[in-house]
């Protein structure tokens, strides 16, 4: 992974000193709340319903152990005793005291960690596939180029001040698992026809209000151009963008008003005056980067030793987890292995200090000391011997964090909802479990077979809601919580947004709805093959919608 050098480490340590002095001239009265304000957003600070919420970055979702041991005693001593992960692959704490949040920054320096730009108008924390240079279906490992994009990014003074916030993914594999295509920017590094490497630029994705999914604008940019491409994009948006209003400030809305075809244009124009020199990727700069993300001493030879095929037929409870939380890995004799943070009682994405220290312990026995978190809310261990897979679900099981559903309906992603956040409308966390209760049965959700539940409590969309094969949505109808559903999103190589359903339901009334959804899809589908989104797509709203709000509509009318 990426080691800081003197200047990366100078510049987190005087950020440290700059926010310290600032929160200090705030505490004494010598800052207004307004002034205050953007310095804490841009330090990854924001006021929440009951305490402030500290962000920290976790670029392209990597971390070392010594940064989860770091993670762990933040939880511990600052906090509550835990953090969340984040569909942004961050984490976040959310009970720190503000007098407390320098000291808590200090300490993260000291492991190369910060929480600079996890939020405010600015270009936010870059990420990628989680499993990145272990996947079989990649073309090249894409962690290079993100660490590049991150470090032209951080305090770049022409986009430190943007209309909005702005976020990147970066995908290289066939499969999109960093649901590219609901970023700002999405880019895919592909091969053209003469096998030269360059990158697929999709721009103008994103959730919240006004969700929509990103429009291709450039098939094929050459490898040195990924930086000139991603400013050009970026001065156009810069200019043009809306700032008069909040909602309609996004690069997505300057996409749609403006026309796909037209903003290319506006592109294109833009990156052919650019002086490019001076952000070319000279093959140096991109070697020396990928100097940084090179594989560790694999041993396959030693490693393959038959042991998960003799011990998932001992052992029906192993076998149940290695169906669904092993991930096949490019080298043979290693796996990838899914730690999953949905087990039942807990928040989605929710861990524990006692967790994370012990985590750190696992990744440094059994995968050369790193761990990374995905945009679903789970962490990942990317780099597991076959011989070790059994002796880590052990352990994985006696820490409550071998759930076998990653992919199934209980590998919720959600949002903290109206439990933490300020502008939450509804509940998130306790529908959560209460669908987790429906479906607790892990021999009928492997028979349902993968689907995506995505919750947010309020239009923000931080839950992913409108792409999820069920999407709910957190409403405020007359100071009451209520929820909307969707059917037959995506954030995949098949991204769509889900299909409103119709009319809210009540809070009493949304596990179950869930519950009925998936019976109908059990009973609609051709055959066990088919999955929810397959047979969604193919037999449409009205079987779903009927069976929805027949029990709600029916007791309305007796009423």
């Amino acid at each position: 992974m990426y080691r800081y050098d003197e200047i990366d480490q100078a510049l987190v340590n005087q950020r440290v000193a700059q926010f310290r002095d600032q929160t200090r001239r705030y505490l004494a009265g010598q800052l207004s709340d307004e002034d205050f304000r953007g310095l804490r957003l841009r330090n990854g600070l924001y006021i929440q319903r009951f305490a402030p919420m500290l962000r920290i970055s976790i670029p392209y979702g990597l971390l070392a152990s010594r940064q989860l041991r770091m993670l762990a005693h933040v939880a511990r001593t600052y906090d509550k005793g835990y953090g969340h992960f984040s569909t942004r692959q961050n984490i976040q704490f959310n009970w720190p005291k503000l007098e407390q949040v320098p000291d808590i920054l200090a300490e993260l320096a000291t492991v190369q960690m910060h929480s600079i730009q996890t939020s405010g108008n600015c270009i936010r924390n870059i990420t990628t596939d989680h499993l990145a240079g272990v996947a079989r279906d990649e073309l090249i490992d894409p962690r290079p180029y993100c660490e590049l994009t991150r470090q032209w990014a951080t305090f770049h003074p022409e986009f430190n001040w943007l209309p909005r916030k702005f976020k990147f993914a970066f995908s290289s594999s066939t499969s999109d698992r960093a649901a590219t295509r609901v970023h700002d920017i999405g880019v895919h590094i592909v091969r053209n026809a003469a096998g030269e490497l360059g990158y697929t630029f999709y721009v103008g994705g994103g959730l919240g209000r006004m969700p929509m999914i990103g429009h291709q604008i450039n098939a094929f940019v050459p490898e040195s151009e990924l930086l000139n491409y991603s400013e050009a994009i970026l001065r156009v948006y810069n200019r043009l963008g809306r700032r008069d209003n909040i909602h309609r400030a996004r690069i997505k809305v300057l996409v749609k008003e403006t026309g796909v075809d037209a903003f290319r244009e506006l592109v294109e124009t833009e990156y052919a005056r650019l002086d490019k020199a001076p952000l070319r990727l000279l093959p140096e700069d991109l070697e020396r980067m990928r100097a940084h993300f090179v594989p560790p001493p694999y041993d396959a030879a030693a490693a393959g030793d038959g042991s998960l095929a003799k011990m998932t037929a001992a052992d029906p409870r192993f076998a149940s987890w290695a169906r669904r939380n092993l991930h096949p890995h490019r080298v043979p004799g290693y796996h990838a292995v899914f730690v999953s943070l949905k087990a039942n009682g807990m928040a989605p994405g929710d861990v524990t200090a006692e967790q994370m220290d012990a985590l750190a312990d696992l990744a440094d026995r059994y995968s050369f000391g790193e761990a990374r978190s995905t945009h679903d809310q789970n962490l990942v261990l990317a780099d597991v011997a076959e011989r070790d897979v059994y002796a880590l679900w052990q352990e994985l099981s006696a820490l409550d964090l071998a759930t076998p559903n990653i992919g199934l309906i209980t590998d919720m992603i959600c949002c903290p909802g109206l439990d933490f956040c300020s502008l939450a409308n509804a509940g998130s966390i306790g529908v959560a479990q209460d669908i987790f209760d429906l479906f607790e049965d892990l021999d009928y959700q492997h028979d349902v077979g993968p689907i995506k539940i995505k919750m947010s409590g309020c239009m923000n969309g931080c839950g992913h809601h409108s792409v999820g094969h069920i999407g709910i949505l957190g409403v405020d109808k007359h100071g009451q919580e209520w929820y909307q559903v969707t059917l037959g999103g995506s954030a995949e190589n098949d991204a769509a947004l889900g299909d409103r359903s119709g009319r809210a339901l009540a809070r009493d009334e949304i596990a179950g709805a869930v519950q009925r959804i998936v019976e109908t899809y059990l009973e609609q589908r051709l055959s066990e093959d088919e999955n929810f989104l397959q047979c969604y797509r193919r037999v449409g709203m009205a079987p779903f919608k009927e069976r929805i709000y027949a029990k709600g509509d029916a007791a309305a009318e007796a009423a």
